[in-house]
């Protein structure tokens, strides 16, 4: 009696991810050993995962495009390279980007204008933060929505993986990297976005993982103080630093 009200009030709170993993939770039967702290666990880290997915399609609606790049601020942005980029063959011949710099100089919106000038060009493409992403396949290891999520990924022609090595992973979350990635080597391209260099993340991710991201990769190394700290009131159709 109480399901469909709840779902009701959920998604009348705007609650969308908790409404989608709750009727999920009522579709499966392997849920039942599962304690009330944990569904509801599960609950939470869906509706996270999909205000990170929203935020990405917001990020589209207001244009984060290619041509709004701000070259005038010295961070070692290659306009030859982002026309290249544009073009999208990399994206068609299944190669990667990898976008480095210091926090503000821009990392997020040119791997979301990315993203966006490979939709104009027909590809698909998804946005996720690494440490989000992670916990989601996590939490769907645990709700049977494992395989279905990592098939979803696999035919992606295009994953953003944003804020890469901010944390260490664990050992299963290096597993579950590498199936990530092995789905997508030399079948779809991946974008990877960080404030660290190349060279540091072999301190915490095994040779394996970093074999299927670095080769057959574009590099754009941004340098530089932060945009944030020269620009105020920006329109939102202009690009925001992060």
């Amino acid at each position: 009696m109480l399901n469909h009200p709840t779902l009701q009030q959920l998604r009348a709170l705007k609650l969308e991810g908790m409404a989608q993993a709750l009727q999920e939770q009522l579709e499966l039967n392997n849920l039942r050993d599962l304690t009330f702290e944990e569904r509801l666990g599960l609950l939470v880290e869906r509706e996270a995962s999909h205000r990170d997915h929203k935020g990405f399609a917001r990020r589209l609606k207001q244009q984060a495009t290619l041509e709004d790049l701000d070259y005038e601020h010295p961070r070692n942005l290659d306009a030859s390279l982002v026309r290249s980029l544009a073009a999208c063959g990399w994206v068609r011949d299944h190669h990667n980007l990898i976008v480095t710099g210091p926090t503000g100089v821009g990392k997020t919106y040119l791997a979301c204008a990315m993203a966006h000038q490979a939709c104009r060009r027909g590809f698909t493409a998804l946005y996720a933060q690494v440490g989000r992403l992670l916990q989601e396949l996590s939490i769907a290891r645990g709700d049977g929505r494992y395989l279905k999520l990592l098939a979803r990924l696999a035919k992606t022609d295009l994953l953003v993986l944003d804020d890469w090595g901010l944390d260490s992973p664990t050992p299963e979350q290096r597993r579950v990297l590498l199936e990530l990635l092995d789905d997508r080597y030399e079948k779809r391209s991946t974008l990877i976005a960080s404030q660290f260099p190349t060279d540091v993340w072999y301190d915490t991710l095994a040779d394996a993982i970093l074999d299927r991201v670095l080769h057959n990769a574009y590099r754009v190394e941004l340098r530089g103080e932060s945009l944030r700290k020269t620009k105020r009131g920006l329109n939102p159709l202009k690009e925001a630093s992060t």
